[in-house]
């Protein structure tokens, strides 16, 4: 069931909104949670996106993608959200973190990283359980 949002409410709904948004492909609608002059950071790449930018390469991102939005987390307008993203049989993983102000999402920085694709070191071994 999809987040709908007013202007009373809290950034952790405007934030899972777009998320959902996204996942629906809605590109309007979402585009309507984004601030103008928003600015969002990718950690593990350096790229920044400014305004309508970060929408755009999400419409231009290739098809396929599912998003699950699994936990939002405020405190004032700061806000968490931990994503998964599956795609071609790989998942992948998002910690982001945005400032909410006046309904819209201003800035925020996403790091994304993929589920298994990193070897754990061999001394971790013995502390860890099996799957």
């Amino acid at each position: 069931m999809a987040t709908s949002v007013t202007a009373s409410s809290s950034p952790g709904s405007i934030v899972r909104a777009f998320q959902e948004r996204m996942e629906a492909r809605d590109w309007n609608a979402a585009g309507d949670l984004l601030a103008p002059d928003l600015e969002l950071r990718f950690s593990a790449t350096g790229e920044v996106f400014r305004g309508s930018n970060f929408l755009a390469m999400n419409i231009a991102y290739p098809e396929g993608w599912t998003i699950y939005v699994d936990e939002v987390i405020e405190a004032g307008n700061r806000v968490a959200c931990q994503l998964r993203v599956e795609m071609d049989g790989q998942t992948f993983w998002c910690a982001g973190f945005y400032t909410v102000e006046a309904g819209r999402i201003v800035d925020g920085v996403e790091h994304w990283v993929t589920g298994g694709a990193d070897e754990p070191p061999e001394w971790r071994a013995a502390f860890t359980s099996p799957d």
